[in-house]
């Protein structure tokens, strides 16, 4: 016997999982509520929603059919989340372009993707017109302009975005379409080869638009309804935003979009628009607080989830005593993000602050109808004990289901039928998962290993530490051994053995083991960064590969090199 599957009535609509349908709900839910382009655009959501309308049936114009791919590159703005919208409701792909790229890598991505029409800022005219005789096939061309004033360039535009939408009706019929049907596609960069395309469906961004609004509903800590205002500090560029302005469009809250990231300007729109709710990578926060600290600006009722990278216990500590409610939060460009969130249970938010930010820093618990799995080699779970390590391997609703014209490693991705994500972590018993490390970061030493993660995090509580980056380098008699890569913060000094003093303190509590105190700490200006403004360990150890540490110099010229600026 079989089981049975429902009838449908003739006349029944079916109602497929549609970015349209997203659109609609906030359309019908916005309130009066407004979408801020930094100091250059405000608008009601019901200009907002003739814009998207305008923006299809100018594209329409110009050819745009099902099927086709559409390219943006721009800062975050209101045209962007047009694009969002207006694009794959149409049927088309969005394909967002990371600008932060090598024009290299962009015109691979270009390319790869086959994009029809290119959406470009004028601040990146200079790269497009380096690569446009290798870009393939004919594309056309939409200017994105911040002025009145027409930009010098060689591209053949076809026109400008405002004219476009000038010229265009607003009530554009968005066809019907399958849930199934790509909505966006972008590129992640790996260590090593060249960027993975990834890609999501209508059904995927709305599965995980309704997820992410049924973990954070309500009010309070760490929650996220339509009485927030909504400003992203990841790029629009980067899984979405992290997917949150979909949901901030369903919610029909208030949104501000900050045009290019600077301290002081995303401090200014916090202040003046009242901003609630952001998501941005630890050194993003980082500069905002030193901005805030040096203004006297409050932050206090901002709540901010960390991505990107590890949330460390001493910037956890900095945002907390500034009032922000500050947790971390964890996904991959591959998982379209969101797989965790580590909020406050309600009994824990009575805690001391100490045994909060443990909480808050670690990995987290996972949101709705995502399933976590810590793995070893063999693919058996690990003890849930907050001890035992293995890799995380995920399944979710709104995973890619491989890479763009990759077969072979999205077969890698998905061997065993579950998403393998390269992340070394261990899960306790109240099933809050707490990441250690990456597979490539992790540091094997004398067949012991070594987190990095927890390196850094004991590094960073040094109170003249502004930023660490630990890495394992090649040791003859220890196979190898943890080097930490130091920025202490402006006009202020530590010293090589301070921070061993402490590790050694830590070491002699329990906190790390003996040998993973670092027998090399190099201090720089900066560290290098990567696209979307985490730590590149990548480059770090192809700088320590070239110069060959235990070479004569070899120390001090990776110093002098790094402290360059980003390689």
């Amino acid at each position: 016997m079989t089981a049975k599957l429902i009838e449908q009535t003739h006349s029944a609509y079916a109602y497929p999982l549609l970015i349209r349908s997203l659109f609609s709900s906030g359309m019908a839910r916005a309130s009066g509520h407004e979408i801020v382009y930094a100091d250059r655009k405000r608008m009601t959501y019901r200009e907002f929603g003739d814009r998207v309308g305008k923006l299809a049936s100018g594209l329409a114009q110009l050819g745009v059919k099902p099927g086709h791919t559409v390219a943006v590159m721009d800062w975050d703005s209101h045209r962007y989340l047009e694009c969002f919208f207006a694009v794959p409701m149409m049927g088309a792909v969005l394909h967002t372009v990371n600008v932060r790229l090598s024009e290299e890598q962009i015109l691979y991505t270009i390319n790869h993707a086959e994009d029809d029409v290119i959406l470009v800022n004028t601040e990146f005219l200079p790269a497009l017109e380096e690569i446009w005789e290798r870009v393939e096939g004919h594309k056309k061309l939409i200017l994105l302009n911040d002025t009145s004033q027409a930009p010098e360039s060689s591209l053949p535009f076809e026109t400008e975005y405002e004219a476009l939408l000038a010229d265009s009706d607003p009530k554009y019929l968005f066809p019907e379409l399958d849930e199934n049907t790509r909505a966006t596609t972008f590129y992640t960069t790996g260590t090593t080869g060249l960027p993975k395309g990834v890609y999501f469906s209508h059904r995927q961004l709305v599965l995980h638009t309704l997820a992410m609004l049924a973990t954070l509903a309500g009010t309070g800590h760490g929650r996220f309804n339509d009485g927030d205002v909504y400003m992203p500090i990841t790029p629009m560029f980067h899984v979405h935003a992290w997917g949150m302005p979909y949901a901030a469009t369903t919610l029909g809250a208030k949104q501000i979009y900050p045009g290019r990231y600077s301290p002081d300007a995303l401090l200014d729109l916090i202040d003046r628009e009242k901003v609630s709710f952001s998501h941005c990578v630890p050194t993003i926060l980082q500069m905002v607080l030193a901005s805030a600290k040096a203004k006297g600006v409050s932050l206090a009722g901002w709540k901010v989830v960390i991505g990107g990278a590890a949330l460390p216990q001493a910037l956890a500590r900095q945002g907390l005593e500034m009032g922000i409610d500050v947790f971390a939060g964890y996904g991959m460009s591959e998982t379209c993000p969101f797989l965790t969130l580590s909020r406050l249970e309600p009994h824990m938010e009575n805690w001391e602050i100490e045994r909060q930010i443990e909480v808050r820093c670690k990995t987290g618990r996972p949101v709705s109808l995502v399933q976590i799995r810590i793995v070893d080699d063999a693919m058996n779970d690990v003890p849930h004990d907050g001890e035992s390590a293995g890799e995380i391997v995920v399944r979710a609703p709104w995973l890619t289901q491989g890479y763009l014209k990759d077969p072979q490693n999205s077969e890698k991705l998905w061997a065993g039928g579950w998403m393998h994500t390269g992340d070394i972590a261990v899960i306790g018993p109240d099933g809050y998962v707490k990441i250690t490390d990456r597979l490539k970061d992790v540091i094997k030493t004398g067949g012991e290993w070594v987190s990095s993660l927890d390196l850094e995090d004991l590094i960073l509580k040094h109170p003249n530490v502004a930023e660490v980056a630990v890495i394992g380098i090649p040791d003859p008699k220890w196979s190898e051994r943890p080097m930490a890569v130091v920025v202490a913060k402006p006009g202020l000094r530590v010293t090589e053995s301070e921070i061993k003093a402490n590790l050694r303190e830590f070491a002699a509590k329990g906190l790390i083991s003996a040998y993973a105190v670092p027998e090399h700490i190099l201090f720089v200006d900066e560290l290098p960064k990567s696209s979307v403004g985490k730590i590149d360990k990548k480059v770090l150890r192809e700088k320590h590969l070239e110069l060959r540490l235990g070479a004569a110099g070899g120390s001090s010229q990776m110093s002098k090199e790094l402290a360059g600026g980003n390689a």
